[in-house]
């Protein structure tokens, strides 16, 4: 028993031998090759992991033009980015790659490298480009300051502990009641010359009463030839101190007066404010006064040839005569429907022809105020635009829904009143139409069937061709007044009208329907500028937008 346990012993003592590895010095090279092997196989792992820095893609292709221009491409970048890599090294210094780990070393290159994508980026230029720009101060009018009006808190009726109502009854807030307010007229008769933007004791400046009464330049009847005319265009502009807040609200009707020797402008808006501006001027709010001699929209307005007056049209029914020698705004005529548009019949401008909401017009003599002498019945819709023709002034042109028709005055009766011409083709309400300024030889219409036309009313046969339809986007909303066409009176060719398109513009364009110049500016014309006038003498064009302002373009700027 003792010799079998012995020699089972003995086995299992070269069993454990077999297995377990040597302890001496001597027999420790099998684990060092196994070490290093595994130092190897880490290693070749290593190098066969993609580096995070730069992965970039080369396709072979053929020596083609593309892959030329591919290679040059590639070689200008690569030059790029050493040129970038010799810029971030100048900003480590010298030397400081000695005593460096491998680690440290691959993280300064990291550093380096993202720096360099950061750079080819230009974000700082990008930020500078997208920040953005001060507004321009603003000129003219200031704002009102009002306080807000705090409106009572909602509760229902279960937490008023009161029960259902049986009826329904309408409650305004005091801040719904205002829009619910009924339009007072001024009344009649004269109302005072007083500026609402200054103090109550105010008299009228000696150089804007000079200015008011200067003997306008008689008009040249000699025109540009359109290259000689596409430079003046091209020499005017606009600057900072020429957009100015003339009104408070949405102008709806502007003019020039008619001095050649400085610029005095006006401007109406929807809530019957009459703004006169002089760029120029020390007195008001940067040159402008304010007046209020409507309750509502002043449709027209035009100065009167010397004695000079300013003459304003309103939807309250109401025609004034604005006179500073006076300092009065005078009746001129008082209509129980409102009154759209109106023009001069005779040279002196002492006979007028108004146009009112019932389809009407009436020719009135100023000599006799509160008076008329003639009202006849055109239509049975309201008169969008009255206007006379610059020779024989017994012909005028009136629009009306989608009619536009031209009648003569001598002939015309209380009612059912025949047109001399007809000028068809509108599909849609026209809202102007106008005589060329020098011969009357064409008539300019706008209508909201985005298109303009130009008629030829040379001979008053009955026989009105459309010479040139353009189309122009019409459609403007609610909240902008209407886009109307608007003849140059330096040059019979040639008219003005706003535009809806962006960047934001005004175009000028020949009965030809050539588009001749476009006015646009990116820092001073950012709104639409539904009415646009030219000066009858001076290079110069107005726009007027619905927040009340003025914007002038012209070739000669004051400091």
């Amino acid at each position: 028993m003792d010799a079998d346990n012995s020699e089972k012993s003995l086995e299992t003592m070269q069993l454990l031998q077999e297995r377990t590895p040597p302890q001496n010095p001597g027999m420790d090279e099998p684990v060092r090759r196994m070490s290093r092997r595994i130092r190897e196989k880490q290693n070749h792992e290593k190098k066969q992991i993609l580096s995070p820095k730069c992965l970039t893609f080369r396709s072979e292709v053929k020596n083609t033009r593309k892959a030329v221009k591919r290679k040059k491409n590639d070689s200008e970048e690569e030059e790029k980015v050493q040129e970038t890599q010799s810029d971030n090294d100048r900003e480590f210094p010298p030397g400081y790659r000695e005593g460096l780990s491998e680690y440290e070393l691959e993280r300064l290159e990291n550093i380096r490298q993202n720096q360099a994508f950061l750079n080819s980026l230009k974000l700082p230029q990008i930020s500078e480009s997208l920040r953005p720009k001060p507004k321009p101060t603003q000129k003219g009018l200031k704002k009102e300051k009002t306080e807000t009006e705090m409106l009572p808190v909602r509760k229902s009726l279960r937490l008023q502990n009161r029960g259902p109502r049986t009826a329904v009854t309408l409650e305004l807030s005091p801040f719904t009641e205002k829009r619910y307010e009924i339009i007072v007229k001024k009344p009649p008769g004269p109302i005072p010359l007083d500026p609402i933007n200054l103090d109550e004791d105010f008299r009228v400046p000696e150089d804007l009463l000079n200015l008011w009464n200067e003997v306008p330049l008689k008009q040249d009847t000699k025109t540009l030839d359109l290259k000689s005319y596409k430079e003046v265009l091209q020499k005017l502009s606009i600057n900072e101190g020429y957009v100015v807040k003339v009104v408070k609200e949405r102008i709806c009707s502007a003019a020039f007066h008619p001095s050649a020797s400085s610029l005095l402008m006006a401007a109406g808006d929807k809530s019957g404010h009459l703004g006169l501006w002089k760029p120029d001027a020390k007195w008001g709010d940067d040159g402008v006064l304010c007046f209020e001699p409507h309750s509502r929209i002043i449709t027209s307005m035009a100065f009167s040839s010397h004695p000079c007056n300013l003459i304003t049209v309103s939807y309250d029914g109401s025609a004034r005569s604005m006179d500073l020698e006076k300092a009065v705004f005078e009746e001129v005529y008082r209509s129980t429907s409102v009154l759209r548009s109106f023009d001069f019949l005779s040279n002196d401008c002492s006979t007028l022809l108004f146009g009112d909401g019932n389809g009407d017009v009436v020719v009135v003599d100023r000599r006799t105020p509160g008076k008329y002498e003639s009202l006849h019945a055109m239509a049975a819709n309201p008169l969008r635009s009255v206007h006379v023709h610059p020779v024989q002034q017994h012909y005028f042109v009136v629009a009306e829904s989608s009619f536009v028709n031209i009648y003569d005055l001598r002939h015309l009766k209380r009612r059912n009143n025949q047109a001399v011409c007809e000028l068809n083709g509108h599909s849609r309400s026209v809202s102007s139409a106008f005589f060329s300024p020098l011969t009357g030889n064409r008539v300019l219409t706008t209508c909201m069937d985005d298109t303009i036309r130009v008629f030829n009313t040379s001979q008053m046969d009955g026989n009105t061709p459309v010479l040139n339809s353009i189309l122009h986007n019409m459609h403007t909303g609610r909240w902008l007044s209407k886009l109307s066409a608007v003849w140059d009176p330096k040059h019979q060719e040639c008219f003005v009208i706003g535009s809806m398109d962006k960047p934001r513009r005004i175009q000028v364009y020949h009965e030809s329907g050539c588009l001749l110049h476009t006015f646009r500016n990116v820092d001073h014309l950012t709104t639409v500028c539904s009415i646009t006038a030219f000066h009858p003498s001076r290079n110069t064009l107005l726009g007027g937008n619905s927040s009340g302002r003025l914007h002038i373009f012209t070739d000669r700027f004051i400091n």
